[in-house]
């Protein structure tokens, strides 16, 4: 892979993540788990490692320590490459002792930093989505129109744009109108991709469609430099429109899939859908691979099972269950009898020994993982979990809100939180 060192990356680790509370109540969202072995931050590196970048800064603010721990455990660069991924978290200084206030801001706040490495383009990202992106085909795009910024789209059908940034999108590429979740069906109807702009798509559709913005932002450095000497703080509520007019704006139009995993609901859907035979995100291919942390695990051991479309994460040991349309974590531990289905269940961060088997017997506390003749439906699992023999845990016919033990339904998923314990025989 031939780096190129006129860029830089900014992957956005976001705020407190509420909309993805409790699996952020230890860990931005940037951290959380995804598809048995990965973290959601591992998406956006891996595009910018497959794509040739290595100059990576992840922003964050909140709950660090364990997207700390795997950032420096899983990316390491040799000296001759100069490649790295940085976390700058927000620190006080003499002119700012405030939290960051957003997505401008928080870049705004660690140009100082960026200046250390000379570059020509900076390509913001997120850090909770699911996708990949050749992202040389958007700095060749970028340099080919003379954009001053481009902003990768994604064609959306009209009935689905009222939760999502959408851009009015000329012939030429260039953007002339951005609207923030627009509810308005003449609004709407005014943003449609043009005849000569579906002609250019891969994928035809007779349904009208608008162009939605990704929050993948690649900006000439000048040009950003300029466009936040100023106090805005979001890039998609306040700079990208800003500059509609006044500096040349491109879409650089995506058709792959594209997901935003920053809810309960959609994280849950998006993980289920990799156990689906084909799943449109796939994992499996050599040419573009995301990377994660090497773990040197075992095998997955699976005894006397019975498991319809399942991924299984390394080191687990499922013994005489059904398991259906379920993700299974490293180092899990299903044990006889259970039954799960459409569980995303996160694993464990370390096998127990027996010392600690008999402790967990003294003082009635259930052992890491899922206990025997237990029935689990519609849930999420994080990591270190300990549920007891006999639990039935379903969110069926129940309103969102909290429940015992620490137990959360949200969207219509149950979520059992991270290290939580479930005594044996409880029924939510």
């Amino acid at each position: 892979m031939t780096i190129n060192p006129s860029v830089l990356a900014v992957i956005m680790g976001g705020g407190r993540g509420t909309r993805l509370y409790p699996l952020t109540k230890e860990r931005c969202k940037p951290a959380v788990p995804l598809a048995g072995k990965y973290r959601l931050v591992d998406i956006p590196i891996s595009n910018c490692l497959n794509s040739g970048i290595n100059r990576i800064f992840l922003l964050t603010q909140f709950n660090t320590a364990s997207l700390h721990r795997h950032v420096q455990s899983t990316y390491h660069f040799d000296s001759f490459g100069r490649g790295f991924v940085d976390i700058m978290a927000a620190e006080q200084t003499e002119k700012n002792t405030n939290w960051y206030q957003g997505t401008a801001d928080a870049v705004r706040r660690n140009f100082v930093h960026f200046r250390t490495y000379p570059h020509d383009y900076l390509l913001i990202l997120a850090g909770d989505q699911l996708y990949r992106m050749d992202f040389r085909k958007v700095i060749a795009q970028h340099i080919a129109t003379g954009a001053d910024v481009t902003v990768a789209a994604l064609p959306v059908l009209t009935s689905q744009v009222e939760n999502l940034g959408v851009m009015r999108v000329d012939d030429n590429l260039e953007i002339k109108q951005f609207v923030e979740k627009p509810k308005d069906p003449a609004v709407i109807e005014s943003l449609t991709i043009s005849p000569a702009l579906e002609a250019r798509l891969t994928a035809r559709s007779t349904a009208k469609r608008c162009l939605a913005s990704m929050g993948i932002y690649l900006f000439s450095r000048d040009v950003l430099q300029d466009a936040l000497n100023n106090q805005m703080t979001d890039f998609g509520k306040e700079v990208i429109p800003s500059l509609l007019g006044k500096k040349r704006v491109c879409a650089y139009l995506f058709e792959g899939y594209w997901e935003d995993v920053g809810t309960i609901r959609t994280f849950f859907d998006a993980n289920l859908a990799l156990a689906q035979p084909l799943p449109q995100f796939n994992f499996y291919t050599h040419t573009t691979p995301i990377y994660t942390h090497a773990r040197f695990l075992p095998a997955t051991k699976i005894n006397r099972c019975t498991i319809d479309h399942v991924v299984v994460g390394d080191g687990s040991i499922i013994t005489d269950t059904t398991l259906k349309h379920c993700v299974i974590g490293i180092r899990a531990m299903v044990r006889e009898g259970s039954q799960l289905e459409d569980v995303v269940m996160m694993g464990a961060d370390f096998y127990e020994s027996e010392e600690e088997t008999v402790e967990n017997t003294a003082r009635g506390r259930p052992a890491v993982g899922v206990g025997r003749n237990c029935r689990i439906h519609r849930a999420i699992i994080d990591k270190n979990a300990r549920i007891g023999d006999d639990c039935v845990l379903s969110p069926d016919g129940k309103p969102n809100g909290d429940y015992p033990h620490e137990v959360i339904i949200a969207e219509g998923v149950l979520v059992v939180p991270k290290g939580a314990i479930i005594p044996a025989g409880t029924t939510i």
